[in-house]
C-alpha cells in the first residue's frame, strides 16, 4: 500500500512540514510513503475557460499538475496537511485544486484516477477555535469528493503556530495515524 502526504503549505520547514514528517514516521512501517510539498511544483492558475468540461483535459499543459496527479494515482491513501491562511487552505493549494477541474466528476468527459482511494485531512491553525480547522477540512473533503476519493478521517489541531508547537501534539497525530493504519 502507498501513502502520499501533501504539505499544503508553501513553507517547506514549518509546523505543517513537521506534522507531515511525524505522519511519515508513523506510516512508514505499514506503507510505502512519500511526502510532497505543494510549493515544490509549478503550475498556472485555472483560466476558467471550461474547455476541460468538453475535453476532460486542461488547455494549460506545460506545468506540474499532471505530475502531482501521477502521485495521486500512485497512492492508496492521501493525507493532506494544511495550515490556515485566513480561515481556509493556502492559495497555492487552492490554485492546484482549481486546476484539477479536468478530474472533477461533475462533468463528462472527465479524467479519472483509480477508484478505492481514501483521503485524510489534517488542519492546523494558530488560534484556539476549531471553526477554522473545520473549514479547512471541509475544503479538502469537498476536493476529495469530486475526485471520488473517500474522505475517511480528519484531525484539527488548534494553537499550532511554530514547529516548536508540534512535539506537544505528537500523541494526537500518532493516534490519527493509527486510524489510517486500521482502515
Amino acid at each position: 500500500m502507498n501513502a502520499l502526504i501533501i504539505n499544503c503549505s508553501p513553507v517547506r520547514t514549518g509546523a505543517t512540514a513537521e506534522i507531515a514528517t511525524v505522519i511519515f514516521s508513523c506510516l512508514i512501517t505499514q506503507y510505502n510513503v512519500k511526502i510532497i510539498c505543494i510549493d515544490d511544483y509549478k503550475f498556472d492558475f485555472c483560466k476558467g475557460c471550461r474547455s476541460c468540461h468538453n475535453t476532460g483535459t486542461c488547455m494549460i499543459q506545460d506545468d506540474d499538475v499532471e505530475n502531482i496527479m501521477a502521485e495521486f494515482e500512485w497512492a492508496d491513501r492521501i493525507i493532506s496537511v494544511s495550515p490556515s491562511y485566513w480561515a481556509d487552505i493556502p492559495g497555492q493549494f487552492k490554485a492546484f485544486i482549481d486546476r484539477c477541474t479536468p478530474w472533477c466528476n461533475t462533468h463528462d468527459p472527465h479524467a479519472t484516477i483509480s477508484q478505492g482511494k481514501k483521503g485524510y485531512s489534517i488542519a492546523l491553525r494558530t488560534g484556539p477555535s476549531m471553526r477554522e480547522c473545520n473549514n479547512i477540512i471541509e475544503s479538502i473533503e469537498h476536493f476529495y469528493g469530486h475526485l471520488e476519493i473517500a474522505a475517511s478521517g480528519s484531525l484539527g489541531l488548534c494553537s499550532v503556530e511554530y514547529i516548536t508547537d508540534v512535539p506537544n501534539r505528537v500523541n494526537e497525530i500518532e493516534a490519527f495515524c493509527n486510524i489510517i493504519k486500521r482502515k
